[in-house]
């Protein structure tokens, strides 16, 4: 039979009230389940521990040992949980995180939120996003804490912590008409004729998007530059014409609905999204604990397999 806290609170307080039926009012507890706390703990310590009389109940000489120190032990009890509700308490403050646009990361918002909320209620989260090489350059100068950003090659001033690739896909209007099989990938040769929304070209995106164009041989017929994820589903939704993005950006947007989605190849364009953070700044208590929320959150998204995400 073991000792728990339980038991010790039952027997102090019986002590305290000189009656089992008093304790048992007060704990709301039943009077049999007392007194059956109380014969484990005479049982574990082979000594009798309270007297009953007409009068009362009153311990024993070895009742009033345990009862010294089961109030000591109560009280550490309720002064680690003092402490530990203060420690959590105490972790408050502001994060902020950045979320690259046009990326699957846009999608991670209301996920972090949500739990950040449930496991940090006290951390103000702010949330910005914009593009890649502007969230990094506010990393490095300690305007934002964080950031998931598209990168894989080394910046200055911040670290890189890859966390997965996400491919491109094509998001056109319902009903557009398409080369080939509808089922069956598109090669990037196919886009030369077909009118694109896209990023402006300081947008690591649109510079992948150029890249890869070039290497299939075509030309992006760009109709609009759009920094805006709701004017560019809009935009596409109005039949204005077609983008390039992650399929998760188009699946969690509710703007998207609707849209038809196809796989590119030759080539495939693929980003990777890294968790950047300075290299010389030390991140504060807040913002670690954000950081450990950030990097649970995508691992849930990695084991939930989405289209086309994988591992970096």
């Amino acid at each position: 039979m073991s000792v728990d806290f339980r038991k010790l609170k039952s027997f102090v307080k019986i002590v305290d009230t000189g009656s089992v039926s008093r304790a048992a009012a007060i704990l709301r507890t039943a009077q049999p389940a007392l007194s059956q706390q109380i014969a484990s703990l005479e049982a574990h310590f082979k000594h009798k521990l309270l007297i009953r009389s007409n009068v009362g109940i009153t311990p024993t000489e070895a009742g009033l040992i345990l009862y010294r120190h089961a109030q000591l032990l109560l009280k550490q009890l309720e002064q680690a949980q003092t402490d530990i509700n203060l420690s959590t308490q105490s972790l408050a403050g502001r994060v902020s995180i950045g979320l690259a646009t046009y990326s699957t990361s846009s999608a991670l918002t209301l996920p972090i939120i949500r739990e950040m909320k449930a496991q940090h209620p006290q951390i103000v989260l702010h949330i910005n996003d914009s593009f890649g090489h502007i969230l990094s350059e506010l990393i490095m100068t300690g305007k934002m804490d964080m950031a998931l950003i598209y990168a894989a090659d080394p910046i200055k001033g911040v670290t890189l912590q890859p966390l997965f690739r996400e491919e491109m896909f094509l998001v056109s209007p319902p009903g557009t008409k398409l080369p080939g099989n509808a089922a069956e990938p598109l090669p990037l040769s196919e886009l030369n004729n077909i009118p694109l929304l896209l990023p402006s070209k300081g947008h690591l995106l649109r510079r992948l998007i150029d890249e890869a164009m070039a290497r299939a041989r075509a030309t992006a017929h760009v109709i609009s530059e759009i920094e805006s994820v709701p004017a560019l589903s809009a935009a596409v939704l109005d039949g204005m014409g077609s983008t390039i993005l992650p399929a998760s950006v188009v699946t969690e947007t509710s703007g998207f609905a609707g849209a038809e989605i196809r796989a590119l190849v030759k080539p495939v364009i693929e980003a990777t999204v890294s968790l950047c953070i300075s290299d010389h700044l030390p991140l504060s208590e807040p913002a670690l604990a954000a950081r450990s929320v950030l990097l649970g959150v995508v691992s849930k998204l990695m084991a939930g397999h989405h289209p086309g995400i994988r591992a970096a």
